[in-house]
């Protein structure tokens, strides 16, 4: 039988191993992708360590999440379709998609809507189902696959991520008027994303915020039309004086206690703070700020198959500007890991499944 390489998580809090498995084989509406592009994305530190740090309440583990391993993670795939079922019709080998990870239950009224991040009972790939960290990947049904013909794969497998969680997130934020402004919290691959999507969307005054001045420099280049470094004691006032008293949305991708408490401090009234990142810890403010500043705190998880088509749809039509992507074999991904657990990735790494034995 013939096998495919995956780099697969063991032991929580461990390296990732390589592994040799038989290659599956797929049946009725399953796609079997071969690999080219596996974005690596901030969540795989939270994976490989095993938890999500939720402050005075502790941890909630992957295993508690369903999780168990080994598993092949990695959630961030593109690929060419290199075998179908027997029931697939709209995809055919040799094609180039892009994966839509964030499958859920199928039963729910989320799933029935196309609201699958809405979906309680997700069923992930590269959580529940083996991802992407591989030279193959089996896709359950041809429906979770996205055309990407002609485009570089490299480029836009973070779509699938952090592409469609910065587009369900502005979504929910909602259009300013032309002299309100929005804050970007952290420019790793998700802010980088947001300052492009968010400037593709219409979305004109956004100011960058990270603590690294080179990757607020990167953040300038994608769109944002100011910066500032939140390690300044006086964060909340210059990010104030920034927005002329008119901060009027926040979009938090990193999602610390730091970022949080700058975000409702500084936010004018009315105005909506919006949280993708999971750095974790607690979020603190004063519950009475909620109505007598008339703010909006709002959560959004990840995004649906409709804003993935709709954002491709956008790349191809040249309206969103590529973010930096740095591409490295797979074979490399432990020390992957530690640069980006140290701040050293500027934009995203993907890696190329295709090299790991070269």
């Amino acid at each position: 039988m013939r096998q495919y390489i995956s780099f697969d998580l063991t032991e929580w809090g461990k390296p990732f191993e390589k592994r040799r498995n038989n290659l599956p084989q797929p049946t009725g509406n399953e796609v079997l992708v071969r690999v080219t592009a596996a974005g690596l994305c901030h969540s795989d530190l939270h994976v490989q360590k095993g938890y999500m740090d939720l402050g005075q309440e502790g941890r909630l583990t992957f295993a508690e999440r369903g999780a168990t391993l080994p598993m092949t993670f990695g959630h961030e795939i593109a690929g060419i379709v290199e075998a179908v079922g027997g029931d697939v019709t709209n995809v055919q080998c040799g094609q180039q998609v892009l994966v839509f990870p964030w499958i859920g239950c199928g039963n729910c009224n989320a799933c029935h809507e196309d609201r699958e991040s809405d979906c309680s009972a997700m069923r992930i790939i590269g959580l529940k189902q083996k991802g992407g960290f591989a030279s193959h990947c089996l896709v359950e049904h041809e429906k979770f696959l996205v055309d990407i013909e002609g485009l570089d794969a490299a480029d836009v497998v973070p779509h699938s991520c952090s592409g469609i969680t910065v587009f369900n997130a502005l979504e929910k934020m909602g259009a300013l008027r032309e002299d309100e402004w929005m804050a970007i919290m952290g420019c790793g691959g998700l802010g980088m994303n947001a300052i492009s999507i968010a400037c593709a969307m219409g979305f004109k005054n956004i100011i960058a915020v990270d603590i690294d001045d080179a990757k607020l420099d990167a953040a300038r280049e994608m769109g944002a039309a100011k910066a500032m470094n939140s390690q300044r004691r006086d964060a909340v006032k210059e990010l104030q004086k920034m927005a002329d008293g008119r901060l009027m949305g926040v979009l938090d991708t990193f999602g610390g206690a730091v970022t949080g408490r700058i975000a409702v401090r500084a936010m004018s009234k009315a105005g909506r703070y919006l949280l993708v990142g999971q750095a974790g810890g607690d979020f603190h403010m004063p519950q009475v700020w909620l109505p007598q500043k008339a703010m909006t705190v709002r959560g959004s998880h990840v995004g649906n198959s409709p804003q993935l088509r709709k954002l491709i749809e956008m790349v191809r039509a040249g309206e969103i500007k590529q973010m930096p992507i740095e591409r490295r074999p797979l074979s490399q991904i432990n020390d992957a890991l530690e640069d980006l657990k140290n701040g050293r990735v500027t934009g995203r790494i993907v890696f190329q499944p295709d090299e790991i034995d070269k």
